[in-house]
Formats: C-alpha cells, sequence, structure tokens
C-alpha cells in the first residue's frame, strides 16, 4: 500500500501531490447499499485497470444519527471481507472525518454477478432445491439467479443430482 511522507496525511498527500497520485471521488450518499455497492465495485475496477496509483475516496457520510449510517457500516463490513483485492483507511484515521473511507486497489474485483454465483455456491454446500436457491436470492431476481445457476452448471461447479444442486 502507498504511505504517503511522514508527517503527511494521505489526504493532505493527494491534494497537494495530485500529479502522483490520483483520487476518484465516489459519493454515494442518499443510495441504497446495493446502488451504492454496484457504484463502488464499478468505480473501483475503473480505477484499477486506469492505474496502479489512484485510489476511490469513497463519500457516504457519518450517519443522521453519527452512529455510522447503514452505507459506512456496509461498505466497511464489505471492504473487511475483499482484504486479498484491496486496503482501505477510514477517514477517522485520515483527517478524523467518519464520512469517507479512502480505498486503495490491489487487484479488481469480482463483478456483482461473480459475486452472486460463488454466494449460491457456497449456499450448495448441501444439496438444495432450485426453488429453495431462488427462495434465498430472491432480491437480486429471478434472471440473475437463473443466469448464475446456469453458469455454475455450465463450469460443472455445481451439479444437478434429480431435482436438486449441489458441488460436485
Amino acid at each position: 500500500m502507498f504511505r504517503p511522507p511522514r508527517g503527511k496525511s494521505l489526504t493532505h498527500y493527494l491534494i497537494i501531490n495530485s500529479w502522483d497520485i490520483v483520487r476518484m471521488k465516489l459519493d454515494v450518499h442518499g443510495k441504497t447499499w446495493a446502488e451504492a455497492k454496484a457504484d463502488f465495485i464499478e468505480a473501483y475496477n475503473k480505477t484499477f485497470t486506469r492505474s496502479a496509483r489512484q485510489v476511490v475516496d469513497v463519500v457516504h457520510g457519518y450517519g443522521s444519527t453519527g452512529q455510522g449510517g447503514v452505507i459506512r457500516t456496509r461498505l466497511r463490513t464489505y471492504l473487511n471481507g475483499c482484504s486479498a483485492y484491496l486496503t482501505y483507511q477510514t477517514g477517522e484515521h485520515l483527517d478524523a472525518n467518519p464520512g469517507h473511507t479512502v480505498v486503495t486497489p490491489k487487484q479488481s474485483l469480482p463483478s456483482l454477478e461473480n459475486e452472486l454465483a460463488e454466494e449460491i455456491w457456497d449456499y450448495c454446500s448441501e444439496p438444495r432445491t432450485t426453488s429453495k436457491i431462488m427462495g434465498k436470492f430472491r432480491r437480486h431476481g429471478d434472471p440473475k439467479v437463473q443466469q448464475a445457476i446456469a453458469d455454475l452448471l455450465a463450469r460443472h461447479r455445481l451439479t444437478r443430482h434429480s431435482d436438486k444442486l449441489s458441488r460436485p
């Protein structure tokens, strides 16, 4: 991970030395978590493919209660689970501003479709009927779930045994 010079905050370094590090600002205020996550993954992957010297500054706000809003909490939980793909620093640590998080890419993130397929694959550690899978992942919409199942079957990551799907 990039470290700013001693005595300089990352935010200060990004502003003062913008020719070295490019900061992409992503504002997710007023979005649902699903919308914010989709926007984040898209912005992150664009940032990763453009340059190794870019960061994504996600502006999520600090929540109306001051205790941490839904987007901030879910984003940071999501980022914790993506440590193989990225590093991040909270605004509290950088500049005492809890309303943003600065993310540094290491490698591109899986698309939402790939993530759905992985969740379905994990869920099928025990044999499951298609209707059980559809019910569990209905928030993604039937067409996306059906496509993810079809892709997993085509790649032989899931197998069909009578009316149930499971890992091979």
